[in-house]
């Protein structure tokens, strides 16, 4: 049986793809939500609940932390989360297969691979390294897939931009459009944790999901368009004054301007080592996209 709490983008292809393998999934959620299929057991709990996980994952053989708190509950929201699905891992003998971006890296000058030290300064960053840290503490069966910025229907650039590209209007985009930056899709992150949780070569460490070669936000944002037949999009920045007001209003907007320093200048991940050591690779950058605007 396997136990995957959260279903976004990532946690509903988790689970979708190990039904269609003939798997048992039990998808835990607040709500109860997520993809109907007759292997998919939906449960409404509160994860970060450790009495109730137990209950639920008792005699799960793995355990997928696909969770997505909202940016500003990650200080108070995660520890529960993280400490129950440790503590429920531990009591069956699972392994934990965790879903994560790459923040604890912190600021970055070269592309970012698994060995760097996690040195985070900032809130998120250090909450994610703790995370991690506390993981390998415990001596719980565990891997963490590491992402960048999302291609996805949701909580992604191309969520930001569509509305805007698809009423022919300008799309203004928090950060700078030219500068390289790796974006993962959301389906690669969940083929990667499937097979890497069934890997025991795998376990105990952290891997960086295949990613296509980094691109601008500008590149993407305009094959999206072009894919979805818009033609050339109008695309702008705030200026940063405009994002720093924007955060005395909105909490998104407040919690992005601590990782705006990701899109000022180069962010890309190195994710050669899950290929080499695995056959890995992503998707092709049309059939991500074209997924994406379907979903």
């Amino acid at each position: 049986m396997h136990i995957v709490v959260g279903s976004g983008a990532v946690g509903s292809a988790v689970a979708l793809e190990l039904a269609g393998a003939g798997e048992q999934v039990t998808l835990v959620t607040r709500s109860g939500s997520g993809p109907e299929h007759p292997l998919v057991r939906r449960v409404a709990a509160d994860a970060g609940d450790a009495a109730a996980l137990l209950r639920i994952a008792e005699g799960a053989s793995v355990i997928y932390n696909c969770a997505n708190p909202q940016y500003f509950e990650w200080p108070t929201a995660w520890p529960p989360m993280h400490n129950a699905m440790l503590r429920a891992a531990e009591a069956n003998g699972a392994v934990l297969a965790i879903t994560a971006p790459l923040y604890a890296y912190g600021h970055v000058d070269r592309p970012m691979t698994e060995d760097m030290p996690l040195a985070a300064q900032t809130v998120k960053g250090r909450v994610r390294a703790k995370m991690w840290q506390d993981t390998v503490a415990s001596g719980v069966r565990a891997l963490e897939v590491r992402s960048s910025d999302w291609i996805a229907p949701k909580y992604s650039l191309i969520e930001m931009a569509l509305p805007a590209m698809r009423a022919g209007k300008t799309a203004w985009m928090p950060a700078s459009l030219d500068v390289p930056h790796t974006y993962t899709y959301t389906g690669d992150a969940a083929h990667t944790l499937v097979t890497l949780a069934r890997d025991p070569r795998a376990w105990g460490q952290a891997w960086h999901t295949p990613s296509v070669p980094a691109m601008t936000a500008r590149q993407l944002l305009t094959r999206v368009a072009e894919l979805a037949g818009l033609g050339t999009p109008s695309l702008k920045v705030y200026p940063k004054a405009a994002v720093y007001a924007a955060g005395l209003f909105d909490k998104f907007a407040k919690e992005f301007r601590e990782v705006r320093y990701q899109h000022d200048r180069p962010f890309v991940m190195d994710s050669s080592r899950v290929t080499n050591e695995f056959g890995l690779t992503a998707t092709p950058l049309d059939d991500s996209i074209r997924a994406t605007l379907k979903a």
